[in-house]
């Protein structure tokens, strides 16, 4: 696991319209793990939503390793699904990730093109996060082998987020 500190600065400005910086500290880390995922499909609810033949599906996933924690989300996808398609999806997290408690939420949009994912991208949504997740950024790569799934996160936490607090 490897953690750099990376300064930020945070401007202040005075009454007189002068600024003054300072230094707020952020640390950018890395979870692997593994994850199960249950996907099952969900019906059209309305005549637009039939007419779109767009597929919904709810996300309910258990997340193992430096991130211990559940997900409940939604996806819409087109497409085949085996060959050449597209997805969307929103979930929100919520447990431990390296010890701190807490929720936030990621974005999913990737396509298939002949049985190859592209542009795959996996992001947290901005001011998702709560408890000593508050503040967190980054991006969360997905790996799929022999049907087991694999994720690598790198994130950042704000200084001062430790668990515990609010």
């Amino acid at each position: 696991m490897k953690a750099y500190a990376i300064l930020l600065l945070a401007f202040a400005v005075y009454p007189d319209g002068t600024a003054a910086q300072t230094p707020k500290e952020s640390f950018s880390m890395q979870a692997i793990g593994t994850f199960d995922v249950k996907v099952v499909p969900q019906s059209p609810d309305n005549a637009p939503a039939q007419a779109s033949g767009v597929a919904r599906l709810s996300l309910d996933k258990q997340f193992h390793g430096d991130l211990e924690a559940t997900s409940q989300g939604e996806m819409l996808a087109a497409g085949d699904g085996t060959q050449s398609g597209a997805y969307v999806a929103i979930e929100k997290i919520t447990g431990s990730l390296h010890g701190h408690s807490g929720s936030f939420a990621l974005v999913h949009r990737a396509l298939m093109v002949q049985g190859t994912p592209q542009e795959w991208t996996v992001v947290v949504v901005p001011d998702s996060g709560t408890g000593a997740l508050r503040g967190i950024s980054g991006s969360m790569r997905i790996e799929i082998t022999e049907g087991k799934h694999f994720y690598q996160f790198d994130y950042v936490l704000p200084h001062g987020e430790k668990a515990g607090k609010p």
